[in-house]
This record gives C-alpha cells, sequence and structure tokens, in this order.
C-alpha cells in the first residue's frame, strides 16, 4: 500500500521528483490563498500518477482538499489509472493529465453595467477553475504545485482571461471610463448585439475628440473643461444616488450590491423627474469631449495606458490583460459600487488626450487555408489570432511556457480536445506541439495567448 508522506514545505521539490522518478507521489502541503483576504492557508492532498499510455509517459494527478476522505480511501487502494478515477470522484475533484490541456471553468463576476467572465481570474472577487467535466477545482490550487513548472515564466499567475458581456442598454449596459497606468489589455470583438446597435457596428468611448480639444485654448485648458464638466455631472449623479439607496435600505439591498437593469429602472421611476434631466444633460455635455469609435465583430482593440476607454452596451468581448487589479475612473453614468469616490482630478493630469483607433494587424504566416496574424504584442505577454478554414489545421511548436487558448468562433479541436465557442483551455509548460484543427463543418478563428 502505498504511504502518505505529509509535506508542508514547498510541493515543487516533491513535484520535481515525481516527475524524475515517475513513481506515485502522495503528499500534502499548505497553500496560502494569497488572493484571498489575509491569505488564509488551505492544507492540499496531491496524489501523482505516472502511466505510459500508447508510449508516453503521462502524469496524473488528484489535488484535494478532502484530505479524510482521501486519507481513507488510500488505505484501502492501490494508485493506478483506473482507481485514479475513482478517487477524483471520492473526494469530488478533477482527474488532471498535467501536461495536456487544461479545461478552464469560468467564474462570474457581476458588474453594473452587466458581467465579467473570467477564466483565469484569481483574486478575492473570484477564482476560475479547472475541470475535467464532471469536477473542478480552484485554478490556483493546481498552479501551486509549482507555478514555474507549469507556467514557464516568473510568475504565479497567467495573464488574465476573461470575457466583457455588457447589457445591451444604453447607458445601464455602457462600462466604466476610466484609464490605466500600468494594466495592458487588449479586446477582440466576437458579438455585438443586433437589437442594440441594428447595423452590427458597436462602439467604445476611446480617448478624446479632437475637434473639441482643437477649439480649446491649450490642452491644459481643454483638460480643466473635462475636469469641470465630470464634476458637474457628478454632482448630479450622486444626488440620484441618494435616491436609489434610499430605496436599497428600504429593500434590504447592500449599498454595494449590483442589481439588474429592471430593478435600476424601477427605482429610478421615482427619482425627480427634472433631476433625471439634469442629470442627462449634464452626461451629454461630458460626453461631447470623448472620442466614440466604431466597433465591428473581429475588430480589435490594444488600449494603451493612460488612454481613457468605456466599451458600450451590447458589445461583447473576449479581453486579456496584465493580471493586475489597478485603474483610474473618469467618470461613470450609475453608482460605482467597488470604491466610493472617482479618481478623475488625478486622472486628468495623466490621461493621453488623443483619440483612439484601431491598428491594423500584421501577419506572422499563412498558407491556403489558414493565416495567424499578431494581434498584439505586450511586454509580458501576446496575443495571435489563427484563422482556419474549414477542416484545416495548424501545428505551432513548443514555446517553452504556458499558452491560454480561446476558441472565438467555429469549432476546433485543440490538442485532441473538442472545444466549442468560448471554450479556453490552458496549455502547461511542456505540453508539447499546439496542434489545432478546426471542424469540417465551418472556419474557425482561435485566440492564443503566450508569456514573453
Amino acid at each position: 500500500m502505498p504511504s502518505i508522506h505529509h509535506f508542508t514545505g514547498n510541493p515543487e521539490i516533491l513535484l520535481e521528483k515525481h516527475l524524475r522518478d515517475r513513481e506515485t507521489s502522495i503528499f500534502s502541503f499548505e497553500h496560502a490563498q494569497y488572493y484571498l483576504p489575509e491569505s488564509p492557508a488551505v492544507t492540499l492532498l496531491a496524489v501523482l500518477l505516472a502511466s505510459d499510455v500508447q508510449g508516453h509517459c503521462r502524469h496524473f494527478a488528484v489535488v484535494t482538499e478532502r484530505l479524510d476522505i482521501a486519507d481513507q480511501w488510500l488505505a484501502l487502494n492501490q494508485v493506478n489509472v483506473e482507481t485514479m478515477v475513482e478517487l477524483a470522484q471520492q473526494v469530488n475533484a478533477p482527474l488532471v493529465d498535467l501536461f495536456a490541456p487544461w479545461s478552464l471553468a469560468p467564474v462570474h463576476i457581476a458588474k453594473p453595467w452587466g458581467q465579467e467572465i473570467w477564466f483565469t481570474g484569481i483574486e478575492k472577487r473570484g477564482q476560475s477553475a479547472v475541470t475535467d467535466g464532471l469536477f473542478s477545482m480552484p485554478l490556483p490550487w493546481l498552479l501551486a504545485l509549482s507555478p514555474a513548472r507549469f507556467l514557464g515564466v516568473a510568475a504565479r499567475e497567467p495573464a488574465l482571461l476573461k470575457i466583457l458581456d455588457p447589457l445591451p442598454e444604453e447607458v445601464f449596459g455602457d462600462l466604466y471610463f476610466e484609464l490605466h497606468e500600468e494594466k495592458r489589455e487588449v479586446y477582440v470583438v466576437t458579438h455585438v448585439d443586433r437589437n442594440a446597435w441594428p447595423d452590427g457596428r458597436g462602439a467604445i468611448r476611446f480617448g478624446f475628440d479632437q475637434v473639441a480639444r482643437q477649439r480649446a485654448a491649450s490642452d491644459e485648458a481643454f483638460r480643466q473643461q473635462f475636469l469641470s464638466a465630470v464634476a458637474d455631472y457628478e454632482q448630479l449623479r450622486r444626488a440620484i444616488d441618494r435616491h436609489c439607496d434610499e430605496i436599497r435600505r428600504e429593500e434590504g439591498v447592500g449599498l454595494n450590491e449590483p442589481v439588474d437593469a429592471a430593478t435600476l429602472k424601477r427605482w429610478l421611476g421615482v427619482v425627480p423627474a427634472p433631476l433625471l434631466e439634469r442629470e442627462r444633460q449634464a452626461r451629454e455635455a461630458m460626453n461631447a469631449f470623448t472620442h466614440m469609435l466604431p466597433l465591428r465583430e473581429g475588430d480589435v482593440v490594444k488600449v494603451p495606458c493612460l488612454t481613457p476607454h468605456a466599451l458600450q452596451h451590447g458589445v461583447r468581448t473576449v479581453e486579456f490583460q496584465t493580471p493586475v487589479y489597478e485603474r483610474k475612473i473618469l467618470a461613470f453614468a450609475q453608482k460605482v459600487l467597488t470604491q466610493d469616490h472617482w479618481d478623475t482630478s488625478e486622472a486628468v493630469e495623466l490621461m493621453s488626450l488623443e483619440a483612439g483607433s484601431l491598428e491594423a494587424l500584421s501577419v506572422i504566416s499563412q498558407g491556403a487555408d489558414y493565416s495567424l496574424e499578431q494581434v498584439v504584442r505586450f511586454a509580458d505577454f501576446e496575443v495571435q489570432r489563427l484563422n482556419l478554414a474549414a477542416g484545416a489545421s495548424l501545428v505551432m511548436p513548443p514555446s517553452g511556457a504556458y499558452r491560454l487558448v480561446m476558441v472565438a468562433t467555429g469549432d476546433a479541436s485543440v490538442n485532441s480536445h473538442s472545444c466549442s465557442v468560448e471554450d479556453a483551455l490552458l496549455l502547461p509548460a511542456g505540453s508539447g506541439d499546439l496542434t489545432i484543427i478546426a471542424h469540417d463543418s465551418a472556419p474557425a478563428v482561435i485566440l492564443i495567448c503566450l508569456p514573453r
């Protein structure tokens, strides 16, 4: 019978020993959940099995916090490929092939404007998961075995992959007008709601209107005029928020709890009409300073640091970004729930006054039935877009680090994993070639992110 070796230090040592010796390894370790308040520790048990499958050594893992159930099972059973499936079911954990694609189970984060869908999010508001289709576990628990081994870079998290899913209604589905000093992000438009935008052209508020800028006596005057317009609007916005907060208290809704658009509309129905009209006029005056960039499905928006931006209602996008929470809010047409202040004064001093635009994508390689485009190359990660004809395939060599893969349109096989639209995978470092095959029924578009 296997013996359970309790290890309370860094599990990377035992993982490396397992990979070297190719022997069954069973150990427990303390994982400091740095992404939660006060970093509470959780004791996890890892069961690792090396098995020869069609001439290739594969490494299977079950990682669980249910040590008591696992210990009881391990005392009565040998560990092999068949029984690992049973163990995973006993502890309600996925059975993971460590160097095959990890299927990512997203976590949905409610927002005043709609929702974010995180595929690699790791923070206090939520943690994405790894799943085998039956069970799932937090992504950081699996990465905790050895971030360096699985990611292939000096980081404990991959780039953040998420979907922005705004409501289709004007104002209610418009995102914050915000800028970032350090966070790098890129949007790929995957859907434009035709009820919101009948001609299929959505928009992003992106930088500033250059005609309005030229009308000002100077750039500094333009900044101050915009700041004054935002201040006027914020005063009215907060007056409306106070009315709605009274209703929140009456109905037992938390002051900073997101609510759906129907509820918010009902609350706005009791706000004095003259106040709502003044808010509308002030919002239009404020927005007149900004630039609106039309967007269609397939467009790519690279967001430069210090450029204020706000994706508009009904425009669904896939976003890749630096995994940090950092922003400055210049304005928002709803109550801001995550902080009690706007950052307009500070942001106005930093912000770029240019109008945002779309950049043409360069082609990395192409053939008769495929093209591989460079979406973006940031300092810490890059994103590529693979366009495959129906039935076409492409084999990409090992990268030496992890890769994130999401199907944007169509259906495809990724290293033998069948994927549909918005399915996402993490391919750990050491997973070998990346083979992508579009299904015969239709072309496919696949987004690929890798660190630099």
